[in-house]
């Protein structure tokens, strides 16, 4: 487990939330606007259309070679973007990178928690996922001092050959079938055990074609679909906000990293809670903290309640990587997790795709931000609504 943590943390860690260090240098260098480096993120809409693809790959092969091959495609186009000249080149380097990032983070990640630790899912998906903010909180001043070392084109370089590292460390370390399960049950440090029975009702569920039949799947899709503009409208724009608001960089830094921290305890709170109140409930409540961190933080400026409006929202912001997979195991089981865990995220390539564009668009025409905080803040309020009307559909045993 603490290696699909380490590879969570380090692909969401350098590929988003240090992504913001990277504008300005690209801006001066290249003379490209606000929208146009932007929309190198937007290109991200490819994990969207590829995601029930991988899913269903990690429900054939596994997620061991998933997630290994997948990261090694996001070392090429890392190293690939630290040699390029031309804005296409940054647009196509970006799609390759945004290509194998599903196929590194939580798909492969959530079914090899769901595998060994069906028993205790809230508190295990917590620890594995915080890797996706200690991993930013790392990669954050690390990424900050590398380009101010060394630049950024040696600086993405650096990020390609670490990244090859960890893909053979995922081959060497990951095991991923039942039979390893069950073998490694007595060994002091293994998941509690479970009966051969017990491991065959997780196992079950509704296969991809009995899901989207249900009413819940879809309020779950709309839901989770506009929640996501927090991430690629707000998130990926935060540290350029904090600076326009009137914070230096170092101290955006340190405010990012602040955030990182409080999602990284986020994780690990609402993944134990999501064992008592369920996994739906909890997500309702952190979208709710999610839009009274933005709100506050789009309306104090650069005062000192900036800073209490960050933690507020970390706690909000952090929870979402754990509770999405739980959300769907809880709604459909395991028995075509990787594929129906896929299908969610296609519409989730609309704010892939409009968030960043939106943000630069918005930023280029008023010089800031507010007008993007306003809009995600009405969008999660329609996804509180929508995950409050999901329920647990009937004939979850389906064969």
């Amino acid at each position: 487990m603490g290696v699909s943590a380490l590879s969570i943390g380090a692909i969401l860690g350098t590929v988003q939330f240090a992504f913001g260090f990277f504008i300005e240098p690209l801006e001066e260098e290249f003379g490209w606007s606000r929208t146009q480096v932007n929309v190198s993120l937007s290109i991200g809409v490819v994990t969207s259309f590829l995601s029930p693809i991988v899913g269903n790959l990690i429900d054939r092969i596994g997620a061991r070679w998933t997630m290994a091959g997948s990261i090694l495609l996001v070392a090429i186009a890392f190293l690939l973007r630290s040699i390029m000249t031309e804005l296409w080149q940054f647009y196509l380097f970006s799609g390759i990178m945004f290509a194998g990032t599903p196929g590194a983070t939580m798909l492969p990640a959530s079914r090899l928690v769901l595998t060994w630790f069906p028993k205790a899912r809230g508190r295990m998906m917590g620890i594995v996922t915080s890797g996706n903010n200690i991993g930013s909180g790392i990669a954050v001043p690390v990424v900050a001092g590398l380009i101010g070392l060394l630049g950024w084109r040696w600086t993405w370089a650096v990020i390609g050959i670490m990244l090859i590292g960890l893909a053979m460390l995922i081959v060497l370390i990951i095991r991923d079938n039942t039979d390893d399960v069950m073998k490694e049950q007595r060994k002091r440090w293994a998941p509690s055990e479970i009966s051969e029975q017990e491991q065959s009702e997780l196992s079950g569920g509704f296969t991809v074609s009995a899901a989207i039949r249900t009413s819940a799947f879809w309020f779950i899709v709309i839901g989770m679909t506009f929640q996501q503009f927090v991430r690629t409208g707000v998130v990926s724009q935060m540290i350029p906000h904090l600076e326009q608001v009137g914070f230096t960089r170092a101290v955006a830094a340190t405010m990012m990293i602040i955030l990182a921290v409080f999602a990284a305890s986020s994780k690990l709170i609402f993944g134990r809670l999501s064992e008592s109140i369920t996994a739906r409930i909890s997500f309702i409540v952190i979208m709710v903290l999610q839009g009274i961190g933005l709100t506050i933080l789009l309306v104090s400026g650069d005062s000192w309640i900036a800073w209490g409006a960050i933690v507020v929202f970390g706690l909000g912001m952090g929870g979402v990587g754990t509770l999405t997979p739980l959300v769907i195991f809880d709604m459909f089981g395991l028995k075509q997790f990787g594929s129906i865990s896929g299908l969610t995220r296609m519409a989730v390539a609309i704010p892939i795709f409009t968030g960043p564009i939106l943000a630069g668009l918005i930023f280029d025409s008023t010089g800031k931000y507010d007008l993007m905080f306003a809009i995600t803040i009405g969008l999660l309020v329609i996804s509180i609504g929508c995950f409050s009307m999901a329920r647990v559909p009937y004939h979850q045993t389906e064969n």
